[in-house]
């Protein structure tokens, strides 16, 4: 390990997307959350202006490898995992085991986060709003649910919104039928049927932890074009096509064009519900107004997407301000601060968004 007094050697975990050619088969979208090489140098980049020296490490196995053979002062976890429902809990799982810091939320957070009805049901438990909503295992399951339409079926376990196609908002038990019966085919895992909030879209990036976490922001997500009324929402669904073609089918909204009142109540339900599930350093929380204009929790991510440019938390933080190389390294500071981890005195504070 080098010194932590100045410079960190700073291991990048992440799993990268395969290429065509040695893609598995099933749905397009099934390595969608994993990172691209260029995300990788993005963040490298970053690292190094800021007087690091980072290195990849990968995911997985080869990840196991590296940080055994030569373990780093620090992990930038991105790494997504692979092939279980506490996959995102694999490399954070690995650093407590040797003690190596890292940054983001511990394999505990991971886990539950990324299992939607779990993270709903702590999320409730809390006091906080979400729409109804239950897991179906099998089409055999359908006939039992007392849910109200319009529903959404998602995906349980998955993020970035794989699974979730045009045709995820249904009206009517056969039209869930067909979805649901699609996403068991094709993701080999339970769906969630949600009841549809048909109002406003709005996700909220958060930095720190606890009850010092504070938003970077709330984001409006409208279809572009929209007047944000209520005709052009009652349908709109955030789906993976969308997010593809962001920049022709999206319009992000920073600050939101909603009551001041409205905006603070989003943001506060983001808050409560990160620390529900014990976010910490970096997160984001996706938020839609339900029946009477209820701010409800969708789903958290406490590993967000960092794609230059492109992820909605990069988007968000450059709309407030807070260019690409800032805010890898606030997520740093977060961490440093948190583990103890000091690079110059009086300078690794979690700054405030």
């Amino acid at each position: 390990m080098s010194s932590v007094s100045s410079a960190l050697d700073i291991g990048i975990a992440a799993d990268l997307r395969p290429t065509a050619a040695n893609a598995a088969a099933g749905p397009d979208d099934r390595f969608e959350e994993y990172d691209s090489p260029a995300t990788v140098e993005a963040i490298s980049a970053a690292l190094s202006a800021r007087g690091h020296a980072p290195r990849f490490l990968g995911g997985g196995r080869k990840f196991l490898e590296a940080v055994l053979a030569d373990p780093p002062d620090l992990v930038f976890n991105l790494a997504e995992g692979f092939g279980t429902r506490s996959r995102e809990a694999h490399v954070p799982a690995v650093c407590e085991m040797l003690g190596i810091p890292f940054t983001g939320s511990d394999p505990l957070t991971l886990a539950t986060a990324l299992d939607k009805a779990v993270a709903k049901r702590l999320v409730a438990a809390a006091g906080l709003a979400t729409p109804r909503s239950a897991v179906v295992e099998r089409l055999a399951d359908l006939p039992l649910l007392s849910l109200a339409f319009p529903a959404i079926a998602k995906p349980l376990r998955e993020g970035s919104s794989m699974g979730i196609r045009s045709a995820a908002r249904v009206d009517d038990r056969a039209a869930l039928a067909r979805e649901v019966e699609r996403l068991l085919g094709d993701y080999m895992e339970p769906v969630l049927v949600e009841e549809f909030c048909s109002g406003p879209e709005f996700t909220v990036g958060i930095l720190g932890e606890g009850a010092s976490a504070r938003a970077l922001g709330v984001m409006e997500i409208l279809p572009r074009g929209s007047s944000g009324g209520a005709a052009d929402l009652e349908r709109f669904v955030y789906s993976i096509e969308l997010k593809r073609n962001w920049r022709a089918e999206i319009e992000y909204h920073v600050p939101p064009r909603r009551d001041a009142a409205l905006v603070r109540a989003v943001e506060e339900l983001a808050l409560a519900s990160a620390r529900a599930l014990g976010c910490r350093d970096l997160c984001r929380v996706d938020v839609r107004l339900g029946a009477g204009g209820r701010p409800h929790f969708l789903e958290a991510n406490p590993l967000p997407g960092l794609a230059p440019g492109a992820g909605d938390v990069v988007i968000l933080a450059e709309r407030v301000g807070i260019p690409y190389e800032e805010l890898v390294d606030r997520v740093v500071r977060c961490a440093l601060e948190r583990t103890g981890l000091r690079r110059e005195a009086g300078k690794t504070t979690c700054p405030s968004a």
